[in-house]
């Protein structure tokens, strides 16, 4: 009840988030809907369909599918208010993000997979959504380059599943991910925390033929 609960709460906040992008973008109201619905439940769509299970969430649930289209036509009116509170989204965005990683892991672990793909399910459940946002509303996608995102969902995903492979009770185990994961995500934008960056500058063909002109006649000279 718990899990459902905040599952509901986060898909409402994720789908303003995705109608925003939609916003920006000038898209109609089914462009709106479709990015809202994308960024809220697209991550248990993309699990569902890489572990073959059926049918998927918002099918077998279309009260889901419902939720997140009005609440995508609900932000084209409350937009401003939306933006205005951006940092009571930041904290629904966190909290949406390990309650999807629970319900991701929890979701291969009923269909009996190996430990390492019932955290790859976490992941995926937590962070396709917010890809399939900014792929659709042609953006770099935020996860792999803002602060730690995809690495707290695999951080929640690991610990739900050791706890309970430990034998600990699942409301115990549920609630120290959420805690433990949330006050992790919350840090991490609070403190800027991320990965190491991978810088790479390649230089383009006409650079490297001026460059390599430039070399050759100083060898000559």
């Amino acid at each position: 009840m718990l899990l459902t609960t905040l599952y509901i709460i986060g898909i409402t906040a994720e789908a303003m988030t995705g109608a925003l992008a939609a916003g920006k973008r000038h898209m109609d109201w089914f462009g709106v809907m479709l990015v809202a619905s994308a960024t809220a439940i697209g991550g248990g769509t993309v699990r569902d369909i890489l572990l073959g299970h059926y049918p998927l969430g918002w099918v077998a649930h279309p009260q889901y599918l419902v939720i997140t289209c009005l609440a995508g036509l609900f932000t084209t009116i409350v937009a401003p208010w939306v933006v205005r509170f951006h940092k009571l989204f930041v904290l629904l965005d966190s909290l949406g993000l390990i309650v999807f990683s629970i319900i991701g892991c929890r979701v291969a672990m009923d269909m009996g997979l190996s430990p390492l793909i019932c955290i790859v399910a976490a992941v995926v459940t937590g962070v396709f959504g917010g890809l399939l946002r900014d792929l659709i509303t042609r953006r770099p996608p935020m996860v792999l380059h803002k602060e730690l995102y995809a690495s707290v969902a695999f951080i929640a995903g690991a610990m739900y599943f050791g706890l309970l492979y430990l034998g600990i009770d699942e409301t115990i185990v549920t609630i120290s991910t959420l805690v433990t994961g949330f006050v992790i995500r919350v840090a991490a934008v609070q403190f800027g925390w991320h990965l190491p960056v991978f810088h790479f500058e390649e230089l383009d063909n006409e650079a490297n033929a001026k460059a390599s002109t430039k070399n050759s006649a100083e060898s000559q000279g």
